[in-house]
Order: C-alpha cells, then sequence, then structure tokens
C-alpha cells in the first residue's frame, strides 16, 4: 500500500487489519500516539473484525466436549509446519487481499471453539454458506476501505453511539460503523438512510455494534441518517434522527 503522508488518517483500517508493511506500521504507530480518533477508529475496526468471525460461529452440540475428549488419545499431534525462508510471505500488499484470509482465519477459530463437531452434522452446509456469505461481504467492504478515493466522516448520534462512514465514488459504495449503540429494544431495529437532496431513502438495517454495506447510491446523497425504527424497516422515518452526518464531497 502506498500513501501520502496527508493520507494517514485513511489507514485506520489497514492497520486494524495487519495490512500495513513494516515501515507503514511503524509510521502509523507515531501517528496514533497523537491522533486519538485514529487510535478510536483503529479499535473499532479491531472489533468489528472480531465480530464478523463470530457471525459465522455456532454453539457446540451437547455432546461435543465427550465425543472430543474420548477422541484425543487416538489422534496423534503434528510437527508445526515452519516454512522454508524463501517461502514466508511478504507483509503489506493490498488492504482486500489481506482482509479476507485474517478474516477467515479469525472465523475459523471461532467456529472450531464455539463447535468442534458441528462440521459433522447436517449444519455444515449452512456453515459454509454462512462463511462464503461472510467473506463476500467483508470482501465488499474491504474493497471500499482500500479505495484510493476512499473518503472518512465520523460522527456521534443523539443515543451516545459512535459513528464512521467510509465512501468511495469508484466502488459506488459507502460503508457504516457504529460503536456504543444501545440496544434498540423489542420489536425495534436502528434503520439508515441516504439523504438524496431533502429525500430520505431506506439504505439498510443495523440493530447492534458493527458495520454494514450502506444500500443504495451513495454517490449523490449529501447525508447518512440513522433512526429508531419498526423491526424490518420502514419506507420512510417514522422518527427524529439520532444523527445526520454530511458526506464529505
Amino acid at each position: 500500500m502506498k500513501h501520502h503522508t496527508t493520507d494517514a488518517h485513511t489507514l485506520a483500517a489497514a492497520y486494524a487489519l495487519g495490512a500495513l508493511d513494516d515501515v507503514e506500521r511503524q509510521d502509523f504507530d507515531a501517528h496514533l500516539r497523537s491522533c486519538g480518533a485514529c487510535r478510536q477508529e483503529a479499535a473499532e475496526f479491531q472489533a468489528t473484525t472480531a465480530r464478523l468471525a463470530v457471525a459465522v460461529s455456532q454453539p457446540p452440540p451437547a455432546t461435543a466436549k465427550a465425543q472430543v475428549m474420548a477422541a484425543i488419545d487416538g489422534v496423534r499431534q503434528l510437527p508445526p509446519r515452519i516454512p522454508a525462508p524463501s517461502q514466508a510471505p511478504a507483509l503489506g500488499g493490498l488492504l482486500r487481499r489481506r482482509a479476507v484470509p485474517l478474516a477467515l482465519a479469525a472465523s475459523v477459530a471461532a467456529a472450531a471453539l464455539g463447535g468442534v463437531a458441528v462440521w459433522q452434522t447436517q449444519n455444515r452446509q449452512d456453515l459454509h454458506q454462512q462463511a462464503r456469505t461472510a467473506q463476500q461481504r467483508l470482501d465488499a467492504i474491504s474493497a471500499v476501505l482500500a479505495a484510493p478515493d476512499a473518503r472518512t466522516v465520523h460522527g456521534k448520534a443523539a443515543n451516545g453511539a459512535l459513528t464512521t462512514v467510509v465512501s468511495s465514488d469508484q466502488q459506488d459504495m459507502a460503508v457504516f460503523t457504529a460503536a456504543n449503540l444501545p440496544a434498540p429494544g423489542a420489536g425495534k431495529t436502528y434503520q439508515l438512510w441516504l439523504d438524496h437532496n431533502g429525500t430520505m431513502r431506506p439504505a439498510g438495517l443495523i440493530d447492534h455494534n458493527g458495520t454494514v454495506i450502506l444500500t443504495g447510491n451513495p454517490a449523490d446523497a449529501g447525508a447518512v441518517g440513522l433512526t429508531l425504527e419498526p423491526t424490518g424497516g420502514s419506507p420512510r422515518p417514522t422518527t427524529d434522527p439520532l444523527l445526520l452526518m454530511a458526506l464529505p464531497a
């Protein structure tokens, strides 16, 4: 990844996902010491990666522990696989190529801890589909974060949630991240909106901390809104906006 010094604020996601090379990481570490906003944003992206891994995990069946313990004595431990120096993977590279393997590794770890024996059940097909869906979603998010024209704006909702929107005209997409988002309550959900010259158009739902891809075209939108709506969302806002955050031009 090649960035100018003035682009330091756009490297939080790449830093959180381990997609910076040694020099870039050292420079960004120095930047973090003087930039509270980037420290918070990097922490939010790290938490989001963990939540994406949890999304594909499932609770283990009641018999899982007993089955694993019974099988341990009959399983030989393999020695660690140590790659030759020439085979060691190079650091850096595009965020899009690094983010998916990192998240999938986290997903595999979460799935293994959450359900050791699940792969031997009828849920295997569902888990494969969930993993593919999570990979595609993270791939799209990573493409926006790594886009050369990515623009970032931060906000704070009326209920205290900290929000970030990253948009890219090149990708024709925008992603929304929320932290400290209070539970919406029974029968409620948070709905996102794109403001097109005063017309609020639905842009997706979010009911807990995390990152979502905004639906609709953000290219000619002037702002992103957030309201509390009935479960399933509404065609038009039914409550006062908790957030109306102007998008960067």
